[in-house]
C-alpha cells in the first residue's frame, strides 16, 4: 500500500492474490482508518484508492477472508455499535419510504441491467446445478427449483411479492402451468417492462402486474412467491410481512420466500450499502426471521440453504458489467461506473469469505400441504425441463445474441435431464 508521503506499506506473506493500492490524500488514511466500512468504497468511488495491482475484488479478499481473526479498533468498535443500535431506525419502510427506496435501486437506466444479467432478467441469486451450468443456465434452474418447491397445478393462483422484470411470473404461468399469477412491485421501471414482457409472450391473460405494496393486496392465493424482496421489508416489518402473507395465502396453500441471510448473529446493515446502493434494506439472520413466522400461523415446512451460488452469480455479474463498461460509461458517469463495480464485487466477496448466504423457506399454514419427503422436488423439476424444451420461452425483446444464449441454455438443460 502506498502512502500520500511515498512510503510503502506490506502486509501478507507474499500469496495470491497480490494487490497494490494507493491513498491520494492524508484525509484518505484517517477515513480507512476511522470508519472502513463506509470509507472504502467512498473512496474507490472518488477515485482516491486507486489499485494499481490486481482488481477492486482481490484487494477486499484480501481484506475480508481473515477479517474474523482481526480486531477492529475501539473507534470502529464504538461506530459499530451505534451502528447496531440504530438499525430498525434506518429500516422504518412505511409506504412512502419503501417506495422511495426502491426507486433509488430499481428505477435506474434499465440499458445498466441489460449489460450484466441473464437474458430473462433475473436479478437475484442463480442456482447452478454443477461447475458447468452457466448465468443463463442457473437462472434457469432457479426458477424451476423455485416452480418445484411451489407445487403448483393447473388451477392455482399464485402472487409474486417483489416481480422484479417478470420473468419468475411468466414462467410460472408459461411453464409451470399455474392459472394466474399476479406479480406485486414498487418500481414503475419494472413495472412497465414486466407488463410488456408478458405481453409479447402472450400471456398477458394470465399473467399481470401491479404497482402495489405487499400490504395493500388483496385476495385468496393458492401459492405465494417471493425472491429477492424481504430484504427490504425492515425488522419492525416483519411481523406484517408474515401475518399479511398468512392472510393472502388459502389453508392448502404454499409459500416459497427466498432472500439473502446472515449465517451469524444480527448484525447491521454495511453503512456503504445502505447509502448507496440499498437505502432502508437488511440482511436477517434466521433469529430475527423466525419469530415472526411463528406468530403469524404459518409452518415452516423446508429450509435450504444456497451458500456459494449468489457469490458465482455476482461473479457472472461483475465480469459481464467489467467486459461492457464503456458501455455503462455513456449511460452514467466514471463515479457511478466505479461505485457500481464495488458493488458487485463487494457483494461476490461478502458472499464468498462472510457469512451472507442465500435462505429459501418453504412455508405453509398446514405441515401436511408438502409432501413428507423432498424427492418430489426431484421429480417437478424433471418434469419442468421436458417443459422447457418443448416450449422454449424467448422474448421478443432480446437481441439476437441474448436469444441465442437462451436457447441454448434450454439445449444443454435437455442434454444433461435425467
Amino acid at each position: 500500500m502506498a502512502l500520500p508521503s511515498g512510503e510503502r506499506v506490506c502486509f501478507g506473506d507474499g500469496s495470491q492474490p497480490k494487490v497494490a493500492i494507493r491513498l491520494a490524500d492524508q484525509r484518505s488514511v484517517l477515513g480507512l482508518m476511522t470508519d472502513p466500512d463506509l470509507q472504502l468504497g467512498e473512496l474507490f468511488m472518488d477515485g482516491r484508492l486507486i489499485v494499481e495491482e490486481g482488481t477492486i475484488f482481490d484487494f477486499l479478499q484480501v481484506v475480508l477472508q481473515d477479517a474474523k481473526e482481526t480486531r477492529p479498533s475501539l473507534t470502529v468498535q464504538a461506530l459499530d455499535r451505534v451502528r447496531f443500535a440504530l438499525r430498525r431506525f434506518a429500516q422504518r419502510n412505511g409506504l412512502t419510504r419503501a417506495r422511495t427506496n426502491v426507486a433509488h435501486h430499481y428505477n435506474l437506466n434499465a440499458d445498466l441491467y441489460s449489460l450484466f444479467l441473464d437474458p430473462d432478467w433475473q436479478y437475484s441469486c442463480a442456482y447452478f446445478e454443477d461447475e458447468q451450468t452457466d448465468l443463463a443456465q442457473a437462472q434457469l434452474a432457479k426458477k424451476r427449483h423455485i416452480a418445484a418447491k411451489l407445487l403448483i397445478e393447473p388451477q392455482h393462483r399464485i402472487l409474486d411479492i417483489g416481480c422484479g422484470w417478470g420473468g419468475l411470473a411468466c414462467y410460472l404461468a408459461d411453464i409451470a402451468g399455474a392459472e394466474h399469477v399476479t406479480g406485486i412491485t414498487l418500481s414503475e421501471e419494472q413495472l412497465g417492462l414486466a407488463q410488456k414482457r408478458a405481453d409479447v409472450r402472450g400471456l398477458s391473460d394470465r399473467v399481470s402486474f401491479e404497482l402495489m405494496d405487499y400490504r395493500a393486496a388483496k385476495g385468496q392465493f393458492d401459492k405465494i412467491v417471493s425472491v429477492g424482496m424481504f430484504e427490504h421489508v425492515g425488522i419492525d416489518f416483519y411481523d406484517t410481512f408474515f401475518g399479511t402473507c398468512r392472510k393472502l395465502i388459502k389453508d392448502d396453500g404454499v409459500m416459497l420466500l427466498h432472500f439473502i441471510g446472515n449465517s451469524d448473529v444480527p448484525d447491521f446493515t454495511n453503512p456503504w450499502i445502505e447509502r448507496y446502493i440499498f437505502p432502508g434494506g437488511h440482511i436477517p439472520s434466521l433469529s430475527e426471521v423466525m419469530p415472526s413466522i411463528e406468530r403469524s400461523g404459518l409452518v415452516v415446512t423446508d429450509i435450504e440453504i444456497l451458500r456459494l451460488h449468489y457469490a458465482r452469480t455476482l461473479r457472472a455479474w461483475r465480469e459481464r458489467f467489467m467486459a461492457r463498461r464503456e458501455e455503462a460509461l455513456r449511460i452514467y458517469d466514471e463515479r457511478f461506473c466505479r461505485m457500481w463495480e464495488f458493488y458487485l464485487a463487494f457483494s461476490e466477496a461478502a458472499f464468498r469469505f462472510q457469512d451472507i448466504a442465500i435462505f429459501q423457506i418453504q412455508l405453509a399454514p398446514r405441515q401436511e400441504n408438502v409432501p413428507l419427503t423432498r424427492d418430489y422436488i426431484a421429480r417437478i423439476e424433471a418434469a419442468l425441463r421436458e417443459r422447457e424444451c418443448a416450449d422454449t420461452v424467448v422474448p421478443a425483446e432480446m437481441g439476437a445474441r441474448d436469444q441465442a444464449a437462451l436457447l441454448r441454455s434450454n439445449a444443454l438443460t435437455h442434454e444433461r435431464s435425467p
